[in-house]
């Protein structure tokens, strides 16, 4: 098959012809048909993430086809249009039993553990506890982001209990800010969106946010003054930090009201500082949300299917997967228009 291949982490990738992969006993070969182009991939191709072995393929956030099935697969049969989560659980330890197999301490990552979906072929496994339907009629570009992006947002919302009366803050209108703009409004929040970018929030503004906060060129006080002003003043009951930087937390811990809640997804580099006198004097609180199992995936997908969430309005840009190296080598100094993703 042809595939996207790291072979030195943070030199250009190519395009070359790789062993097709194989099913485990529980797992599945994907025929891909979309793949998006995420920032954790960049994180993986600059070698941020100790779980990448080179050479490989990246690539996590995928819809295809089932081509292949391993011999112990029930749920899941050859022909099956799917996605998955990018989060694996094993499906058998305590945390998969719970309902938590975003936390799965034997976790597998396609695209991070194991070669991933920069591919035509990608195996998933444990695919009876990870394996999504996805309707035959569903926008391939669009629905490869319920892999991640989409639900990542998600995830993190449900974790604050985000409803009507909430007023939320995105930090950073990337392809998991905006997902959480378009989630926001769906659930019936206010959404201010926080970006250094007039198109990203342009884009934000388009899908709900109501009002859009450049920052860019101000000192921290003055970002935080004009965040909370934005917020009508008392600051966000809510914030999500989607971009991983140290200055963007830092913002959203003090841009909340008394008793908010930031939830951090972006992944850092390196490990920030963290306003702790801010949060103890406010009684603040700080989450963590790593992506969502498959369990709890038939509340988003229902909103999907009733058109309260349309994933494919995130899309900016199809690509083709030999345009994939050069747009993978080039995320981080990406303009924020949006996502790209890769079809096949």
């Amino acid at each position: 098959m042809r595939a996207v291949l790291i072979e030195e982490f943070g030199a250009m990738p190519i395009v070359t012809d790789v062993p097709d992969p194989a099913p485990r006993p529980d797992g599945v070969v994907v025929r891909v048909q979309a793949s998006g182009l995420c920032r954790s991939d960049w994180h993986a191709w600059s070698g941020h993430d100790d779980t990448v072995a080179l050479p490989h393929v990246p690539g996590h956030e995928l819809v295809g086809v089932v081509a292949e099935v391993g011999r112990d697969v029930r749920r899941v049969a050859v022909g099956d249009r799917v996605t998955t989560p990018f989060v694996c659980g094993c499906g058998a330890c305590e945390q998969c039993r719970a309902g938590h197999a975003q936390v799965c301490p034997h976790q597998e990552q396609p695209g991070f553990t194991h070669w991933g979906s920069f591919a035509e072929l990608v195996e998933v496994r444990h695919a009876d506890a990870n394996v999504i339907a996805v309707p035959d009629d569903a926008d391939a570009a669009g629905a490869a982001l319920l892999g991640c992006r989409l639900a990542t947002s998600f995830r993190a919302l449900a974790q604050a209990a985000t409803g009507p009366g909430d007023t939320v803050l995105v930090i950073g209108c990337g392809g998991v800010g905006l997902s959480a703009v378009m989630i926001g409004r769906a659930l019936g929040a206010e959404v201010v969106a926080v970006d250094l970018d007039g198109r990203a929030l342009g884009r934000a503004a388009g899908l709900g946010a109501g009002r859009t906060v450049d920052v860019s060129g101000l000192a921290p006080d003055d970002a935080r003054d004009a965040v909370r002003a934005a917020t009508g003043g008392d600051g966000a009951s809510v914030a999500v930090e989607a971009i991983g930087n140290e200055s963007a937390l830092a913002l959203g811990i003090r841009s909340l009201r008394r008793r908010g809640t930031l939830v951090q997804v972006g992944l850092f580099a390196q490990e920030p500082r963290v306003p702790v006198p801010d949060m103890v004097a406010r009684e603040l609180r700080l989450l963590g949300s790593h992506g969502m199992a498959a369990a709890d995936y038939p509340a988003m997908t229902a909103m999907v299917a009733d058109g309260r969430l349309r994933p494919e309005l995130l899309v900016s840009e199809r690509i083709s997967l030999d345009d994939a190296p050069a747009a993978l080598a080039g995320l981080e100094a990406r303009a924020g228009d949006g996502v790209a993703v890769v079809t096949f």
